[in-house]
């Protein structure tokens, strides 16, 4: 078994806040036990994936290691059974495509699959410059000083999906905080109970927000069931599976992916790539000198951060993994900072390098279940920066900046930033 202190760490919230103590756990873990059991306090036991070769190994094998039939994030004994009790036996309080095994999994990600295609979303680029200039003039705005994340990173993307989404602006803040409340549901700073919780608040919180999504999005349903629109909103409306409506469950949470993590991550990867930038002038300015080097600064920055830190995949049958012996019914934590480190794969991994190549990381996951909006989310990160760094003379940190308690998708929470612009 991997030692309890490192199993501990790699769990906890605090240490992926404290970013340097879940890192160096990982090192050791590639380094001593790349791929072994771990069993922190209060949880089941689990393997640790933790190389990027075994990462993509148990992603690819979709029918081997099934999504949806545990908990698809890593989830204590106590948490796991009292949502059971709550959902009548299901794992998830929510079922959304990272839920989802096929045959489910391909007839829902194929509704929404052509909006995010390269050659669909191309015909949103000027309207996702239009909002970055107005971003890149309102940071402009502020003088010399802005919190990076607050300011531009967390309100960009999230305005870029709730037009593709079609959720009127006057409500972004309400899904600005319902998202915040979701994935840092272990913040105190950032969940609905603004403190830290026990067990039975925490889950009431986390399950209030999530009613609170699906009131908002409920009401969307009927509207464009009635009403449709050229929106992502009137697809899953009005959406068929099998020649029958999408379930309740199904349908919210559609909705609940698209408004989450089509905007956090991407977030966490842009206050993460500022933050990089800040510490290494070297590379704002060849970013300065070259502006070709933008697509560069987008794949390093999403590598760098790695929003989303990991899943959990379910064994269906006895298997062998890097020549260890996986059996039916096992759990493993598929650990992508980890992958995204691997020192057998990238040379200095620990370097932020916008001349990184090959830069073939697995911050999207891989296989049938790689990240559905990557193609859109790249394109806001490099239209971002098209029309930032122009305007950007010079970057320092005004500040620490300060990082999420959370251990399945955070990033920076604050960045703050003296700058100057013309």
């Amino acid at each position: 078994m991997i030692p309890q202190d490192v199993a501990n760490t790699i769990i906890d919230p605090k240490a992926y806040a404290d970013w340097n103590r879940v890192d160096d756990a990982f090192r050791w873990l590639r380094a001593n036990a790349p791929l072994e059991q771990a069993q922190p306090d209060g949880f089941d036991p689990f393997w640790v994936v933790t190389r990027f070769a075994d990462i993509q190994e148990v992603e690819k094998q979709n029918e081997l290691f099934h999504n949806g039939d545990r908990a698809t994030v890593v989830t204590p004994i106590e948490v796991d059974k009292r949502v059971r009790e709550m959902t009548g036996g299901s794992p998830h309080l929510v079922r959304s495509l990272v839920q989802m095994d096929n045959p489910d999994h391909f007839a829902y990600r194929r509704l929404t699959q052509a909006w995010f295609l390269p050659q669909n979303i191309r015909g949103l680029e000027a309207r996702i410059r239009e909002i970055a200039r107005g971003f890149v003039d309102r940071m402009a705005a502020k003088g010399d000083r802005c919190d990076f994340a607050k300011d531009v990173a967390f309100l960009y993307p999230l305005h870029v999906i709730m037009e593709v989404l079609g959720v009127p602006e006057i409500d972004e803040p309400r899904m600005l905080k319902l998202t915040q409340e979701l994935f840092g549901s272990a913040d105190a700073e950032l969940n609905r109970g603004g403190a830290v919780t026990d067990v039975d608040t925490g889950l009431a919180n986390l399950q209030a927000t999530v009613m609170d999504f699906m009131t908002y999005f409920n009401a969307m349903t009927e509207d464009r069931r009635a009403n449709p629109r050229q929106d992502l909103a009137s697809v899953i409306a009005n959406g068929q599976i099998d020649g029958k409506p999408l379930g309740h469950l199904e349908a919210m949470s559609y909705y609940i992916i698209a408004a989450t993590a089509g905007h956090d991550t991407t977030s966490s990867t842009t206050a993460g790539a500022m933050w990089a930038l800040a510490e290494n002038p070297d590379q704002f300015r060849k970013l300065k000198d070259n502006p070709g080097l933008i697509p560069g600064l987008v794949e390093e920055s999403i590598r760098w951060e790695t929003p989303v830190k990991h899943f959990m995949r379910t064994a269906t049958a006895d298997a062998e993994l890097a020549g260890r012996k996986i059996a039916k019914g096992d759990w493993l934590l598929l650990s992508y900072p980890s992958g995204n480190r691997d020192e057998s794969v990238f040379t200095d991994p620990y370097r932020f390098d916008i001349e990184r190549t090959p830069n073939k990381h697995v911050a999207f996951g891989y296989g049938a279940h790689v990240c559905l909006g990557q193609h859109l989310a790249r394109m806001e990160m490099r239209v971002l920066w098209e029309e930032l760094l122009p305007r950007l003379e010079s970057i320092e940190l005004d500040g620490a900046p300060r990082r999420m308690e959370a251990s399945f998708v955070c990033g920076p929470k604050s960045v703050p930033l003296r700058f100057r612009m013309t």
